[in-house]
């Protein structure tokens, strides 16, 4: 059987703690998630056009 992800994600070494990379996508999706908020909240604020 083959294994896709990184040995760290497979047998880390304090089970509690996310990953290095697991990190870094959620701060980037966060960060895209919190421009859509941001901007449809400015957009009904201005009252859209």
């Amino acid at each position: 059987m083959s294994d896709y992800l990184p040995k760290e994600e497979l047998n880390p070494k304090d089970p509690r703690k996310p990953s290095t990379n697991r990190v870094i996508i959620w701060i980037i999706v966060g960060g895209i998630g919190a421009y859509l908020v941001i901007s449809g909240v400015i957009g009904i604020i201005s009252g859209g056009s």
